[in-house]
């Protein structure tokens, strides 16, 4: 039995991207796949509520609904932890922008890595193959620094592009991730974008292999207005920065006192916050 792959879409108010991005994820059925989906909106003022209860397409369509409006963190929390209950181990589960910015022809390519073996795969604009469409200068220079910063600090073999949120994940480990970390999967909910970097950090202390394809990101096709705000972003960066390394209990270091003792943190024993 083939496994399922999960598509995840973190959705606000992406009514006029949705009747284009869903269309082109029915194309991967006919492939072979099995493949579900589930959209987290969080909390959409537009037609995007109807666009969704009225699905009338060949795949099965699971919407997770937030009242008000929580912000990514909250959004990727609530889909990760949905998939931890109902993915199979064997599944893979891939995570979109729901901006249609990210193809999802490129999910064959995740899901083939994937099968090699890799728990994670990072679709990369840095790669052989990669690159973006529609980003001017300073945004594409920004988002360049961005990932120096992050390769430098938090260094996760296998990965160029760190702040891509286009990426596949055995279910296995988001489950794993999902029971360790608990409500600390996503720590930093509340600074922007910046949880598309935690996860990736938080599987790499569980051991997680990482590989990436390359792809092109297609900012030109985007419909909705940019949800991020910079200022923010850079700030949970530095944050999860002081987290991971501060000397005296950070992520790392408490990490390296648990695989010492030969046992696994639990929810309770792993840190919340830095203690200063």
């Amino acid at each position: 039995m083939s496994p399922t792959i999960w598509v995840l879409l973190p959705a606000y108010n992406e009514a006029d991207s949705l009747p284009r991005l869903l269309p082109k994820i029915e194309t991967l059925q006919p492939r072979g796949f099995d493949v579900r989906v589930v959209v987290v909106d969080d909390g959409s003022r537009d037609e995007t509520p109807d666009i969704l209860r009225n699905y009338q397409g060949p795949l099965p369509l699971h919407v997770v609904t937030h009242v008000i409006n929580r912000g990514l963190g909250e959004t990727e929390r609530d889909g990760f932890e949905y998939l931890a209950a109902n993915a199979g181990d064997d599944d893979f589960i891939v995570r979109l922008d729901c901006d249609d910015t990210h193809e999802p022809q490129y999910v064959v390519s995740i899901v083939e890595k994937l099968a090699e073996g890799y728990d994670v795969v990072s679709a990369s604009r840095f790669r052989p193959g990669g690159g973006q469409m529609g980003v001017n200068t300073y945004r594409a220079t920004i988002s360049l620094l961005a990932n120096l910063f992050m390769g430098l600090v938090f260094w996760i073999p296998g990965l160029r592009d760190c702040s891509c949120g286009f990426r596949g994940y055995r279910a296995s480990a988001v489950k794993r991730a999902v029971s360790t970390f608990g409500n600390n999967f996503i720590q930093l909910k509340g600074l922007g974008f910046t949880s598309t970097l935690e996860v990736i950090v938080k599987l790499r202390l569980l051991g997680c292999r990482f590989a990436e394809v390359p792809f092109t990101l297609r900012y030109d096709q985007k419909m909705s207005s940019s949800k991020m705000i910079a200022s923010v972003t850079s700030l949970g960066y530095l944050i999860m920065a002081v987290l991971y390394h501060w000397p005296f209990g950070g992520w790392r270091q408490q990490w390296k006192k648990y695989r010492r003792l030969g046992e696994a943190p639990t929810t309770r024993s792993f840190p919340d916050r830095v203690s200063f």
